[in-house]
Formats: C-alpha cells, structure tokens, sequence
C-alpha cells in the first residue's frame, strides 16, 4: 500500500517499542484524500492485529495517537512610514484553512516489522 500524505520518521526505546510518527497538511481539497490515507492506516492495523490495541504497559500490541488543528492564513501587509517611525500594519483576505494531522502509531516489534512492510516503509 502507498502513502501519499504520510511520511514516518521511526523512533525505538529502549524497551523495544517502535513509534512511528507522521504529520501532513492538507489544504481543504486535500483533506479526504488525507483522512482517508489516515483511516488507511489505521484500519490496517485493527485488521491485522485485532483485539491488541493500547498502551505497551498495559499489555497492548500497539497503540496510536491521532490529533489535528485547522488554522487560517490571514496574510499582513507592513509598511514602514519613516515620518512617524512606526510600522502600519493592513489586514489581507484569509486564505483556505489548511488542517495539519498527527499520527503517532506505536508497537511492539512484530507489528513494527508489519507496518513496514504493509506499507513499503525503510
């Protein structure tokens, strides 16, 4: 499976947990095709280790994170006026909201090994 949005940096404690962790913004005719790759990933972990998720310490397989924040854009135009030695500051049109998503994604080794080669990660 390809993904697109996500690009994962991979990190190991020292305990042998394996945490991948992507972010990836979208602007808003972006966004399904993100959400879906997210959802993706996700699913594929639900389907292939079932019943496993949650925190290392509590005997999950794996677990994940998922958070997101929508910002806007307003562009300002700064012009000096050398009269007053002050900066005047207008207000420009807001841009689309871009929305940046999170998803930290963490397991034990099998489940590390599998995420990687379902999804064709180094």
């Amino acid at each position: 499976m390809t993904l697109d949005y996500l690009d994962f940096d991979y990190s190991e404690d020292c305990e042998g947990t394996g945490t991948f962790d992507a972010m990836a913004a979208a602007n808003p005719a972006q966004l399904p095709a993100l959400q879906a790759e997210v959802a993706q990933v996700l699913a594929w972990a639900h389907a292939q280790f079932p019943g496993t998720q949650g925190p290392a310490d509590e005997g999950g397989e794996w677990d994940d994170d998922l958070s997101a924040v929508q910002e806007v854009a307003t562009p300002l135009a700064l012009a000096f006026d050398s009269t007053s030695s002050t900066i005047a500051v207008h207000t420009g049109t807001p841009a689309p909201a871009r929305t940046t998503i999170t998803l930290t994604i963490s397991g034990g080794s099998a489940f590390c090994g599998a995420l990687r080669e379902a999804f064709g990660m180094d």
